[in-house]
């Protein structure tokens, strides 16, 4: 039998853990890119991994092309408990576009995406050019590419099902709006999106202090996480974990009438 989880294709001989986790990477950002087969001897340095064996997790790092900073693509997968599969970050960076350090303070140290300290200077020049939190880079738009090709292989694993874990915001309005449902945290986002309207507890708290709490946040999810991020919840975004189960969508939507 085929492995069914993360840790059992850990544990096969590196070549076919490559060829399996390939599979995963969607087609239209390697025809982007013009990247040669993974599987081979051009492409095999592009696609850098790190899936020890008897690990049950995996991250994979895509580059278009040897000493960019960045990949294009990076994604963190774990099993849960019961050996469903887990998407703990999901990344896909426009090398074209300018980067912004949101991602260490000037010194070089790690700010593990704001949520360990920030870099202030760097976030509201990410805010200013149209960014989310956490991007250090443009996105590319091929979530959609990247989830179809996703489903494939958790389909290809005997999974009708599988988990995301959204580290802010946006995240979540985006995972619902590919069909993801909640597994926890759907009342925190019912509560987020009655505290902007007009009046509500977060709407208050948008009082021009700093860039990241404009008044107009309240009505673009992009600001609105923005206002999360530099606190505005009291509390750190956590606690949130989504499903989907493959080829059919939840319908959930806790951002009626809200732009982006």
């Amino acid at each position: 039998m085929p492995p069914s989880t993360i840790g059992g294709i850990n544990l096969l001989p590196e070549a076919e853990k490559r060829a399996i986790y390939a599979r995963y990477i969607p087609a239209a950002l390697l025809e982007k890119y013009h990247i040669p087969p993974l599987t081979s001897a051009a492409g095999y340095n592009l696609l850098q991994f790190r899936f020890a064996s008897g690990s049950s997790d995996v991250e994979m790092r895509l580059f278009h092309e040897m000493d960019f900073p960045d990949p294009i693509f990076y994604a963190h997968l774990t099993d849960t408990m019961n050996g469903q599969i887990h998407v703990l970050l999901y990344i896909l960076n426009d090398p074209s576009s300018p980067r912004y350090d949101v991602d260490k303070m000037p010194n070089g140290s790690p700010t593990k995406f704001g949520t360990l300290q920030r870099n202030i200077e760097a976030e509201k020049s990410a805010l200013e050019a149209g960014l989310a939190p956490g991007q250090v880079r443009r996105g590319l738009r091929l979530l959609g590419q990247a989830i179809e090709a996703f489903e494939g292989f958790v389909s290809a694993l005997g999974h009708d099902m599988y988990f995301v874990e959204p580290l802010y915001y946006h995240n979540a309005v985006i995972f619902e709006r590919y069909g993801f449902s909640y597994q926890m945290g759907k009342r925190l986002m019912d509560s987020i999106h009655a505290g902007f309207q007009p009046a509500g507890d977060l709407a208050l708290q948008l009082d021009g202090s700093n860039p990241f709490r404009q008044a107009d946040a309240a009505d673009a999810i992009r600001k609105r996480s923005w206002a999360i991020h530099d606190g505005i919840l009291g509390e750190p975004f956590t606690n949130v974990t989504m499903y989907k189960r493959v080829g059919i969508s939840a319908g959930i939507n806790t951002t009626p009438n809200c732009k982006w």
